[in-house]
């Protein structure tokens, strides 16, 4: 059985994250509903089911948001287009983009306005992704990885410079950034670096952990990019990890339709419980845009966890 949980320190809601939350609970409290809002708030499955609940209309794009109406921007930030789009529909318009996406998004602004092609480091298709872009779309080109890096074939003259995605893979993302150094010396760094404080220390948290586990849960939803780098981490350092969004996935009773997933959840469980009878050490985080970090709530998500992993309770939920 599982005897022992630890949870990782930091984990879970970010400042960012609380904010962009926030903002929606209050629009809905002075605007009353509904209040719309572009893409998820953030990527968190039950913060947006709450807001539903509560009179939130999430839709994909603005154009499908009536004329007149507030609309709310989520915390991955938005294309200058969408502005202009929401302008032309008279709408309220509400910014909740983290205030380290706009950093980017200045930045990208800066180096497009000085002549530089910009090097966005990032996942194809993220919202922050899309949003970045979007700011000098002519001017910018998205590298995803290192083979990508050292594919690039740019004039020699070309002035570089590069800004990166706030939720990527910290190693994974510095691996990026040397071959694009040892490419182009001259290109042009951030003053500080681009992945955002909350999303570093989550990944340091967790390996810091692995000496000390034998399986880890990331509480997270699937779209969520710091959520899927926790795991990413976890692997990394050869530890089994999963990413669920909640307890209920682990015994195929959730909501989601990854029926593999929970087979190998399940499947994981049952090797460690034949592996290690009575000494199955777990470790549970959340990406910053999952549970709330108060320590009352996360142990008891994590206890609920680990009794799904196991049952009876685990001995000790403890932090680290």
């Amino acid at each position: 059985m599982v005897n022992r949980v630890l949870l990782a320190s930091p984990r879970g809601y970010c400042a960012g994250v609380e904010r962009a939350v926030d903002t929606v609970e209050r629009a809905l409290e002075h605007y009353g509903a509904p209040v719309y809002v572009r893409k998820q708030i953030v990527h968190n499955i039950h913060v947006v089911r709450d807001l539903e609940a509560r009179g939130a209309i999430f839709v994909d794009e603005e154009t499908e948001v009536p004329e007149g109406a507030t609309v709310v921007y989520s915390a991955h930030g938005v294309a200058p287009t969408v502005y202009e789009n929401s302008g032309d529909l008279r709408h309220n318009v509400i910014d909740a983009t983290c205030p380290l996406v706009t950093k980017v998004h200045v930045q990208a602004r800066r180096y497009a306005d000085e002549g530089y092609t910009i090097v966005l480091i990032g996942h194809a298709g993220h919202e922050e992704v899309v949003g970045t872009r979007g700011e000098a779309p002519d001017s910018t080109i998205l590298v995803q990885t290192v083979a990508e890096a050292e594919a690039l074939d740019l004039p020699p003259e070309t002035k570089l410079a590069y800004v990166t995605q706030t939720t990527l893979s910290v190693d994974e993302t510095g691996e990026v950034i040397k071959a694009l150094r040892r490419r182009f010396p001259g290109i042009r760094a951030p003053r500080k670096e681009d992945i955002c404080y909350a999303t570093s220390n989550r990944q340091w948290a967790v390996k810091e952990m692995l000496p000390e586990i034998d399986l880890l849960l990331v509480i997270g939803s699937r779209n969520s990019s710091n959520s899927n780098r926790l795991v990413e981490t976890a692997r990394a350092g050869g530890t089994p990890a999963y990413l669920i969004d909640d307890e209920n996935e682990i015994e195929g009773r959730g909501s989601t339709d990854d029926e593999p997933r929970q087979g190998r959840l399940q499947r994981e469980r049952q090797r460690y419980r034949e592996k290690n009878p009575g000494c199955l050490h777990s470790g549970a985080t959340g990406g910053v845009s999952t549970i709330r970090t108060a320590s009352s709530e996360a142990k008891s998500t994590a206890g609920r966890i680990t009794m799904a992993l196991n049952s009876p309770a685990p001995r000790s939920i403890d932090s680290i």
